[in-house]
């Protein structure tokens, strides 16, 4: 069941940003990234007008997209922050709203417990066709939520789509869709000589600055076969989507 304060979150998390994306030293538009659960902001200024972040904004992202409640935090994978930009820059949102960034391994495969995916909102953007635009990138999972409304994507060797119409925090009900425009979405990206190449590791700098940010060095987390905790855990995010495997969600 949505609640009314859920119905309320919802709208606020898609109303149309009052700004436009500040511009870095080189020109381009700098990531806005604005975590909904905490509030915080960070502006990351890229290195050509495709995305590319040096280590400084890495590191940004990776706190920003820390784990509500635990704190854990995890590398963030530099192209799933290129198609964050990517998808900033198409809709020339101002913004890009982050429900939910990286969840501690809990079982299964999880691409959010590896730093590879993100629960996002496009202000002034419906959901359709955030995941419309997104699913032609190519090694890309997109899974829309049409309940719970948002989007979800993570960057993976081989683009699988799918809808789930659950209610936040209830069983999902997760429906593959799609499937040959996800074939031609890679064939596409690899013309356009996308690397598969999404593993967490973004250099020593920003792992030493996250493991020294820790109490201890398991507060950080490492890519694993688990999947996400409970969707409890994401005060006003939504349901966890527990994405099982690469051949499936997440």
């Amino acid at each position: 069941m949505v609640t009314a304060e859920y119905r309320e979150n919802v709208r606020h998390w898609h109303e149309t940003s009052d700004h436009e994306a500040p511009k870095g030293p080189n020109g381009f538009a700098c990531l806005v990234l604005v975590n909904l659960n905490t509030k915080e902001r960070a502006e990351l200024c890229p290195l050509s007008p495709s995305g590319t972040f040096d280590a400084s904004s890495r590191e940004r992202a990776a706190l920003l997209f820390r784990e509500q409640g635990s704190d854990n935090a995890h590398a963030i994978s530099p192209r799933l922050l290129d198609v964050l930009y990517n998808i900033q820059e198409h809709f020339h949102a101002g913004e890009v709203r982050l429900l939910s960034g990286y969840r501690s391994p809990w079982e299964g495969n999880s691409n959010h417990g590896k730093g590879r995916a993100a629960d996002i909102v496009v202000p002034g953007t419906t959901d359709d066709a955030t995941a419309s635009h997104a699913r032609s990138l190519g090694y890309i999972g997109v899974g829309i939520y049409p309940t719970s409304h948002f989007v979800h994507v993570d960057v993976r060797e081989a683009s699988y789509f799918w809808v789930d119409a659950s209610a936040p925090g209830r069983p999902h009900r997760e429906r593959g869709i799609l499937a040959n425009v996800a074939k031609d979405s890679d064939a596409k990206a690899l013309e356009r000589g996308v690397r598969r190449t999404f593993g967490p590791s973004i250099g020593h700098d920003a792992t030493a600055w996250l493991a020294a940010r820790q109490p201890a060095p398991s507060s950080v987390g490492a890519a694993s076969a688990s999947d996400d905790p409970p969707a409890e855990e994401v005060p006003v995010g939504p349901a966890e989507d527990s994405e099982s495997s690469e051949d499936g969600r997440d």
